[in-house]
């Protein structure tokens, strides 16, 4: 089940395990224009399986400092994503590519800020997207709007 969890009682614990961006503070992850989700199972007790955070800006950025780019945004930037358990993190980019389609009338482009990794690559192309540019620290990849 996904969740918005910006204020769940255990973010902070969860954030420590990003493995893309463990530099970015929780409370920037959270403020205005930014969300973070995860993924739970849906048994008891319930367990964390996957967590994305999400910057709202206006159009793809190919840098850090381009996630502040929030006034009048039309795209959904993912950009970290990691799971705990096998297959989580494509159900959770989906999921939340899906619940944002479905909640956020003015976002129409969902893209990701990923590091320049082939795993990053691989996992993002064999998801659905399309490769959308190589800047000198990040990539970007977008994922079709889902129907």
């Amino acid at each position: 089940m996904l969740e918005l969890i910006n204020e769940h009682p255990n973010l902070a614990d969860y954030l420590k395990d990003d493995p893309v961006r463990p530099h970015i503070p929780l409370h920037w992850r959270i403020s205005k224009g930014r969300e973070v989700y995860g993924l739970f199972e849906d048994e008891l007790p319930r367990v964390i399986k996957a967590i994305i955070c999400v910057a709202y800006t206006r159009g793809i950025g190919i840098e850090e400092r381009d996630l502040n780019n929030i006034e009048d945004a039309d795209t959904a930037m993912f950009y970290t994503v990691w799971s705990y358990n096998k297959g989580a993190g494509r159900e959770i980019v989906l999921a939340t590519q899906k619940h944002i389609q479905e909640t956020k009338k003015g976002i129409f482009r969902y893209a990701t800020l990923s590091p320049l990794t082939v795993m990053a690559e691989r996992f993002h192309l064999r998801n659905g997207a399309n490769f959308v540019r190589k800047g000198k620290k990040c990539q970007n990849f977008e994922y079709p709007i889902q129907s």
